[in-house]
């Protein structure tokens, strides 16, 4: 066996251990590759004291949402859902640089209410620690709340989860990350139940016309859609047969304008430094090639 196995599977003792010493546990559970490496260990720690709680509503994707489903049922640990209502708060639907404080807030103190109902203790995510230095408010939620994050305890970063996510042979492995859809919308644009239905529509446009299944269509102000895809993929969305219909899908779901962001995907684009001028495609035209 290679060391680099050995290195993982003492990382999975050492994360199983850590869980082992709750009575119960509730994971705060997306289906994404952190919170299913977190329910896995959870499960192997305490099998039926173990739950997964996904919060519903209007900004997790349908498509995420099943693929929460399809990840706890291989992990045979049982799930939750909990109904949360963020939109109903104000602070939510501003959307400042604050707003996932907002979400965890509400998931946190509902999943608090529910956790002697489920028969546990404890109330854990995901967040690893590559996520301590990003803008994440939500970690605020979680300290004020008493949520602990393992995968951080244990000192475990984004590439040694995707590892012993290999090494449990869990589906969602290489799953790109895939944030709620109101991160899709800019900062100081009102985070609305259409807004976010306008973007995960036209995101499924995209990986039906495109077959590309790492990328953004974000929505900025005065309904601009800028979409962001790997910099190998710019030239798929630009030909005639993609390009065409992807404006006018877009275009018939509110949208005033579709654009390509010419600096490529960037996870997380909308927390960095903004700047009064990006560089975009307008796909509601034809490309302009010179010297041709």
């Amino acid at each position: 066996m290679s060391d680099d196995t050995e290195e993982i599977r003492a990382t999975a003792t050492r994360l199983v251990e850590l869980l082992q010493q709750f009575d119960g546990v509730a994971v705060a559970f997306s289906g994404g590759v952190d919170s299913a490496v977190v329910a896995m260990a959870a499960h192997q720690a305490l099998r039926e004291r173990a739950v997964a709680v996904t919060a519903v509503s209007p900004s997790l994707a349908s498509i995420e949402f099943r693929t929460a489903q399809d990840v706890a049922r291989q992990i045979g640990i049982r799930l939750v859902t909990l109904t949360t209502g963020e939109f109903q708060r104000p602070e939510y639907r501003a959307n400042q640089g604050d707003r996932c404080f907002y979400c965890k807030d509400t998931l946190y103190a509902l999943a608090e209410q529910k956790l002697a109902d489920l028969g546990v203790s404890g109330l854990v995510n995901g967040a690893n620690t590559d996520d301590l230095g990003d803008h994440r408010p939500g970690m605020q939620a979680a300290t004020q709340h008493g949520v602990r994050s393992p995968l951080i305890e244990c000192g475990i970063n984004k590439a040694t989860v995707r590892q012993l996510a290999h090494y449990w042979n869990l589906s969602v492995a290489d799953k790109p990350a895939s944030p709620c859809l109101s991160s899709r919308i800019a900062y100081g644009v009102e985070v609305t139940e259409a807004r976010v239905r306008m973007v995960e529509t036209a995101e499924a446009v995209v990986r039906r016309l495109a077959g590309l299944q790492e990328f953004r269509v974000r929505l900025e102000a005065g309904e601009l859609a800028r979409i962001e895809v790997p910099l190998p993929d710019l030239s798929r969305l630009l030909t005639s047969d993609v390009r065409e219909p992807l404006a006018a899908e877009l275009r018939s779901l509110g949208f005033r304008a579709v654009t390509l962001d010419l600096e490529g995907f960037r996870s997380g684009n909308l927390n960095q430094a903004l700047v009064p001028l990006r560089l975009s495609a307008d796909f509601s035209q034809p490309p302009v090639v010179h010297g041709q």
